[in-house]
């Protein structure tokens, strides 16, 4: 079956997704709580905010698929939880899927599966995992018509937190979403570039295929904003946020600037703007 049809509900009609994640509790990390303790009320702000897309796991899909009417935001899911996060690193990490996980979405009436493939050099049974997990759910998704969403993170120690974090190796990057296309994803979720300007490679290399731009760590609003309006210069389908959305002080108003940036080429200034009033 084809899966243009669901990557049309979840892309709007110019092309583009302001996508909002918070799927962090699956992971068991702690220190990604902090603003969804509450999850059904963010849920509810965010979808009079008007998010294109929610991102969330099987167990709290509900939130977003009980409101009622048509224009509520569409369902993207989970579906590997992983120790990766974890903060001090675990001694053994993995990337584990949830049973029967494009049946389950499928019935949830999502529009999109996501599926970490995660790699560090430290970790190669890790990646060995994730391909296995890619290989797995393509050709189940393609029986359904869902979409298969990869999120192809290279990642480093971090030795002064004990955990991971992003790894500036653009080459690396490159591969790894080429990798990604390659075993099937129909749409990319990629870390941004170190230096903006490069990003072009990370597009090039995702072969034609919707690139939305992750969020990762809290930053300044500043930065988020300059950073999401560049992208989507380069030529980014869009954004899928998290912490920068759920955890600041105001998420609707947040979720709305970067709509603006991203469906209403609005410029810096008028998504602060956006930030800025009451």
């Amino acid at each position: 079956m084809s899966v243009q049809y669901r990557i049309n509900r979840l892309l709007g009609p110019d092309g583009k997704c302001c996508e909002v994640a918070m799927d962090h509790g699956v992971h068991n990390e702690p220190s990604f709580l902090s603003g969804i303790e509450d999850l059904a009320k963010v849920v509810d702000q965010l979808v009079a905010a008007d998010a294109d897309a929610l991102l969330l796991s099987m167990g709290q899909a509900h939130f977003l698929q009980e409101h009622l009417g048509r224009r509520r935001p569409s369902l993207v899911v989970r579906s590997d939880p992983t120790n990766f996060y974890g903060i001090p690193a675990p001694s053994h990490v993995y990337c584990q899927l949830v049973e029967r996980a494009v049946e389950r979405a499928a019935a949830l009436d999502a529009v999109a599966l996501v599926v970490n493939l995660l790699w560090a050099a430290d970790q190669p049974a890790l990646h060995r995992q994730c391909v296995a997990n890619i290989s797995k759910l393509k050709p189940e998704c393609e029986r359904l018509g869902l979409p298969l969403m990869v999120e192809p993170l290279v990642m480093i120690r971090d030795e002064k937190k004990g955990g991971y974090k992003f790894d500036p190796d653009l080459s690396r990057s490159v591969a790894l979403v080429r990798q990604a296309v390659e075993l099937g994803a129909d749409v990319v979720k990629a870390d941004p570039s170190e230096n903006l300007d490069e990003y072009e490679q990370i597009l090039q290399s995702a072969s034609g295929k919707p690139v939305l731009v992750r969020g990762g760590s809290r930053i300044s609003d500043k930065e988020l904003l300059m950073r999401t309006h560049a992208l989507i210069r380069k030529g980014a389908a869009g954004v899928v946020y998290g912490r920068n959305i759920y955890q600041h002080t105001h998420p609707e108003k947040m979720l709305r600037a970067c709509h603006a940036i991203v469906h209403e080429s609005a410029s810096v200034a008028q998504a602060e703007a956006i930030l800025a009033a009451r």
